[in-house]
């Protein structure tokens, strides 16, 4: 576990994935809950050890490796609200507040053969559909802010206002070339706009004799990172886009446009050839996707 700043803490690399939490005298709000029963209980061990109550999950996305923990995870806090009630459960003082962008209850709750594709208590019991969430506990103003069409059509960013954190999910994903789920709804030109959101909430370091600030940035893959590192994946994925842009202009097929090899200066460093997302998969994201840009 690691300490950002005197409230936040952020495990890196569960599974992959970073989880991180903010602690106030109000309660804990914590980001997202691993899928794995043992890391979701040593999650919650290290809440319990921290004291207080936790009050809120923000799930950044619908994927399982940031959702699937949290009705583990819930259980070991307890709502701000003294009454809540969704897909027959009840909370009276009992199990923390799920937050999500609404898209990713849908994601959740839809039927994967004759189940949901998770359990009704790892839902979100908390939604919004607008373009920003906002909540206030104890001094920390923390922003939800939606991204659609990004890496799916639920994902969000969190701004915690006074620690300068920000979390922003499967948007940002150092590990390779971002996820973009174009059946459930993500686009590259949704990724790009959500990499600009998190560049302008950044703030850049500026080392003074010895010293250094600016806005912590944790990915949801990876490590952590500062706005220039943003800026670094922005222009890496801005760059690729127009590339593949400029073949469909020509009238190039998505074959052409493989053969062309518009990730040449970044597969090294962020693509692959095997595994759950590779290059080629990441190439025809972005094809289909802008030709299905009016």
């Amino acid at each position: 576990m690691q300490q950002l700043t005197k409230n936040v803490f952020v495990e890196t690399g569960i599974r992959g994935c970073n989880h991180g939490f903010v602690t106030t005298s109000d309660g804990i709000v914590m980001i997202d809950s691993p899928h794995k029963p043992s890391d979701a209980l040593k999650l919650k061990a290290e809440i319990a050890r921290r004291g207080g109550n936790l009050r809120y999950i923000i799930n950044t996305g619908p994927d399982a490796d940031h959702v699937g923990g949290n009705e583990a995870v819930s259980k070991a806090g307890e709502t701000l609200f003294t009454n809540t009630r969704l897909a027959g459960r009840e909370f009276l003082g009992g199990g923390a507040s799920i937050l999500s962008a609404e898209a990713v209850l849908q994601r959740m709750s839809v039927a994967a053969g004759s189940r949901p594709a998770f359990a009704a208590g790892g839902w979100p019991t908390e939604t919004f559909h607008y373009p920003r969430k906002y909540l206030f506990l104890n001094g920390e103003g923390i922003e939800v802010l939606h991204q659609p069409a990004a890496h799916t059509d639920g994902d969000s960013i969190v701004f915690f206002r006074r620690s300068d954190v920000v979390a922003a999910g499967d948007i940002l994903d150092l590990t390779r070339f971002p996820l973009i789920d174009v059946p459930r709804g993500g686009s590259v030109q949704g990724e790009i706009d959500g990499l600009n959101k998190l560049v302008e909430l950044a703030i850049p370091s500026v080392p003074l004799v010895s010293q250094d600030g600016g806005t912590y940035v944790v990915p949801g893959h990876g490590r952590l990172c500062d706005q220039l590192d943003v800026v670094e994946y922005r222009d890496m994925v801005t760059i690729i886009r127009d590339r593949v842009q400029d073949a469909i202009r020509k009238g190039m097929t998505l074959d052409q446009v493989l053969s062309a090899n518009p990730t040449q200066g970044y597969t090294q460093r962020y693509g692959s050839d095997t595994g759950t997302w590779t290059t080629k998969m990441f190439v025809e994201a972005v094809y289909e996707s802008l030709r299905r840009r009016p």
